[in-house]
């Protein structure tokens, strides 16, 4: 429950704070072609059973670029109920994979953070708390410009994610 009012106060604040970014930043941005897209997921399917598995919540902001660069930040609750948050200023992403328009192959990595004691040893090269990370996702866009996606998180889970345009 804690997470919820975090999440949907997040979602207060990101949107309170739009009306002047949207304002000031963004028709500069969208004249160099970048794309900004909020992100959510609604479900999370872990490739295995574990007593210790929560729910996992995801909100995010990611922004794509014109030559196919993506960065953008992602605030969620990991597999184990700690807050958590994910930074990756690199990615990229294809479009028209195997010749389908609206599909497409994304990737990130940057730095994950909120793996911590008891569940440390559940990301590689944790640093109390800091670790790196890395995701490949298949979407697919919609007319309406919604994308669903779907990321493979490692050896652990997939996620399904909606992508709505800013």
């Amino acid at each position: 429950m804690k997470i919820l009012i975090r999440v949907a106060l997040a979602l207060i604040v990101g949107h309170l704070s739009s009306a002047v970014w949207a304002q000031s930043i963004l028709p500069e941005l969208s004249g160099n072609g970048i794309q900004t897209h909020w992100q959510f997921s609604p479900y999370t399917l872990h490739y295995s059973y574990d007593t210790d598995h929560r729910p996992v919540k995801m909100i995010g902001l990611e922004r794509e670029h014109a030559d196919g660069k993506l960065d953008g930040l992602v605030y969620f609750s990991n597999s184990f109920g700690q807050e958590s948050a994910y930074f990756y200023p690199w990615g990229g992403v294809y479009k028209n994979i195997l010749g389908v328009e609206p599909l497409s192959f994304r990737w990130t990595a940057g730095v994950l953070y909120g793996y911590k004691p008891p569940f440390e040893h559940k990301v590689p090269l944790n640093y109390k708390g800091f670790s790196p990370g890395a995701i490949i996702a298949f979407g697919y866009k919609f007319k309406s410009g919604w994308e669903a996606q779907l990321d493979m998180l490692g050896t652990a889970a997939l996620m399904f994610q909606v992508n709505v345009p800013y």
